[in-house]
């Protein structure tokens, strides 16, 4: 199953192996971006999606989200928006700050973004996507190859996934990433894969599959069926960060390297907790709130898993955290 790491490029951008950890809202951050490059075998990284206007305002919020950091590369930087002329410069600031790539997400489906037409919404209109996406291209100067994330379609009634792809590709992207879900579905039913097959035989630029990924028989089969030249993981790399590691080592060889030990996961979740505090805009109480779901993921397979979980869930402060994970690691 080695042939499902072949590696591939973006641009002049070599991604090996071809498993990439997604943009997540909230979670996408250098914390869990650095776990996952340090654990191994994740070929490239995303940020979370960022406000175009925010960036270009150079709002405080905002600047903290700009966070990637050289031995990242490569990472791309995604940004939303619904305007070119606020997209354009948000991808020409991101690009002179060192982003490797430059991701226009369009695949949000959350209500105070598409509202504006941005994320989804931009499903719903293939030339207005066209256009925007041509003036990223065009900002970008060659310096950075940009990309797009969509999802199959708005709804059922309006699956443009094919359109927005071919799209995409007389624009100038470098690669597309497909989810195969519609806005409307979110993530509340199985990811339809035939939906990245259709894309990958429309266009001729790589294409990245997205949704349901779990396991290196997950992975082979999406590679499979799809054709894609790409994985692409996030909710599973959640309190996993050796995500990667384990589903490349398992298909090199045909056996998974070995589950982290107790002690790992504890030190992996202080170590995320302690850089996403060092890096958040949010004060501590508010980081420390936001921060407890996801350590909380680290606990599978700990022994009295429970009980640490009900202790991190109360924890406000990150000496709360430290004296509950520092004894384990």
């Amino acid at each position: 199953m080695e042939s499902h790491l072949t590696p591939f490029a973006i641009g002049d951008i070599r991604i090996d192996p071809p498993l990439i950890f997604a943009p997540m809202a909230g979670y996408s951050n250098y914390a869990l971006r650095s776990l996952c490059r340090a654990a191994g075998d994740c070929g490239l990284v995303y940020t979370g999606l960022i406000n175009a206007t925010g960036i270009r305002r150079a709002s405080y919020r905002t600047q903290k989200m700009l966070d990637w950091r050289p031995e990242e590369y490569p990472c791309a930087v995604q940004i939303y928006g619904h305007e070119p002329d606020t997209l354009a410069p948000a991808a020409r600031r991101v690009v002179d700050l060192g982003a490797a790539i430059v991701d226009l997400n369009m695949g949000c489906a959350v209500h105070k973004v598409t509202r504006r037409g941005a994320g989804a919404a931009l499903l719903r209109d293939v030339e207005r996507a066209e256009r925007i996406i041509a003036a990223i291209v065009e900002a970008a100067g060659g310096r950075a190859p940009v990309t797009v994330k969509i999802r199959s379609g708005w709804d059922r009634d309006e699956m443009t996934a094919v359109e927005i792809a071919r799209a995409a590709e007389r624009a100038g992207v470098a690669a597309i990433a497909v989810h195969p879900r519609t806005a409307r579905q979110r993530y509340h039913e199985p990811a339809d894969w035939d939906i990245i097959r259709q894309v990958k035989e429309a266009v001729r630029i790589p294409v990245i599959g997205s949704g349901d990924v779990r396991t290196a028989a997950d992975a082979a089969r999406m590679r499979e069926t799809t054709g894609c030249d790409a994985v692409m993981i996030g909710r599973a790399a959640l309190g996993n960060p050796w995500i990667f590691r384990r589903i490349a080592g398992e298909l090199r060889t045909g056996a998974p390297p070995p589950l982290p030990t107790p002690q790992e996961r504890a030190a992996a979740a202080l170590e995320h907790a302690r850089r996403f505090v060092a890096g958040t805009p949010l004060r501590e109480p508010s980081a420390i709130h936001e921060l407890r779901g996801q350590l909380v993921k680290y606990t599978q397979g700990m022994p009295e898993a429970a009980h640490l979980r009900g202790r991190l869930v109360r924890a406000e402060s990150l000496a709360d955290i430290e004296a509950i994970l520092a004894p384990l690691g």
